[in-house]
């Protein structure tokens, strides 16, 4: 994951010095939020696959993660007719823009109560009952493609004060999972190391801006992100006859959250 983060420095840092106006002024700027991630209760679900004792325990469930505090950066810019990065784009597209978007938060998961299908030389020989959790992290960074429109117009910010927008893009999601299994059935518990998975995620954003002073503004902003991680882990099974257990924990990840921010423009 440390390799991951220095990965992702690099890109932004980079894609700063892209967006970096060159002789020109440009409508840029940086923006600190903080935020609620939002737990998911629509149509989550979870696979696993547990291996041991020459059997195979599979099951579905809802994945549920818990609220979590969410902090990141935006480094964006509009595509005003000042020219950026030198060029004299043409009136209509200051109504659109770019930015980068870097956020993070924790995900844990709820503990889960479901049963597993008990499986030998493929046939279905029974049920456990089993309990799920999990700690983790998310950080994502979003390349996002944004449009806007602006109300209240005057002297100070021809534009308008009040800008709500949307964005959408591809992004990148660093996630961690260190999940704890218990087969209540049978009284085995294993607890896993924690995991990590790089995915190519999708990120859409519809908020608000308000322009407080000329070079100040407050955002306000909702935002979905999608993508499917997949961990691997081997742990060791306590309890009755300790054996070696394999689980391939698989979760399809719709993530909502609110923030609000404050940025300064130049």
């Amino acid at each position: 994951m440390k390799k991951s983060y220095a990965v992702a420095g690099i890109m932004i840092l980079a894609a700063v010095l892209l967006v970096l106006p060159v002789g020109a002024k440009a409508e840029m700027y940086v923006e600190a939020y903080l935020g609620a991630s939002l737990p998911d209760n629509m149509n989550d679900r979870t696979a696993i696959v547990a291996h041991n004792f020459g059997q195979v325990a599979a099951g579905n469930f809802p994945g549920h993660p818990q609220p979590a505090v969410i902090g990141g950066v935006k480094i964006g810019t509009w595509f005003v007719k000042e020219g950026f990065l030198g060029y004299n784009y043409p009136d209509w597209m200051k109504y659109l823009g770019f930015y980068l978007d870097f956020s993070y938060h924790r995900l844990d998961l709820k503990n889960q109560n479901f049963n597993t299908g008990i499986f030998a030389g493929g046939a279905l020989v029974g049920f456990n009952n089993t309990d799920f959790r999990s700690e983790g992290t998310a950080a994502t960074l979003a390349f996002m493609f944004a449009a806007r429109y602006g109300f209240f117009k005057d002297s100070e910010v021809p534009f308008g004060r009040l800008q709500p927008y949307i964005g959408v893009g591809p992004a990148i999601m660093w996630t961690t999972q260190e999940p704890k299994v218990t087969f209540r059935s049978t009284g085995h518990n294993v607890d896993f190391d924690s995991e990590g998975s790089t995915n190519i995620a999708l990120a859409v954003d519809a908020g608000v801006r308000y322009m407080a002073l000329k070079n100040v503004s407050l955002d306000l902003s909702f935002r979905y992100r999608y993508t499917n991680p997949s961990y691997s882990y081997t742990g060791v099974i306590s309890g009755p006859g300790q054996s070696t257990a394999s689980f391939r924990y698989e979760p399809t990840l719709n993530l909502f959250s609110v923030q609000l921010g404050a940025a300064y423009h130049f």
